[in-house]
């Protein structure tokens, strides 16, 4: 008899095995499959804010430093942007921006420029970057309580 049920069970831990998930799923209530996003993550309002002649940093402000960076072209950055959405199909969209002596020149990918307002070309053009308010370290709150103020 209780060869017989361990015969069972390793048939039937056989047979579950060979189950894929996707089928398991219409079987069990409950399982949940998560998005899976890998990348930068990259909008078409980040894209719309680009402009011919911006530097290298103001470029990653607006789009975050890049995935890429290859070493032969140092003018080139590529953002590439992976989702999987819960077991769906998954969406693959790049970016690729080339600069000529730290001023960006172009784009190539899967995102276009919007019809936002052009600006006249020029250099000086400005991009104000706001001063980020930290919270003082443990050191500088302690240094604080004797009166050394850096």
């Amino acid at each position: 008899m209780v060869k017989r049920v361990t015969v069972i069970t390793y048939c039937l831990s056989l047979f579950l095995a060979g189950c894929s998930v996707n089928k398991l799923k219409d079987y069990l209530p409950g399982v949940y499959e998560i998005d899976i996003h890998q990348g930068n993550i990259v909008s078409q309002q980040m894209v719309d804010q680009l402009r011919p002649g911006m530097t290298k940093r103001q470029v990653a402000f607006i789009m975050g430093t890049p995935l890429l960076v290859d070493p032969f072209h140092d003018n080139r950055w590529d953002y590439l942007y992976s989702n999987e959405p819960g077991g769906k199909p998954r969406i693959q969209k790049r970016i690729t921006l080339v600069f000529d002596k730290d001023e960006l020149i172009g784009l190539q990918g899967d995102f276009r420029p919007g019809n936002l307002p052009e600006i006249e070309p020029g250099k000086d053009v400005t991009i104000d970057i706001p001063k980020i308010e930290r919270e003082k370290s443990l050191w500088e709150k302690i240094t604080g309580l004797f009166g050394k103020n850096d």
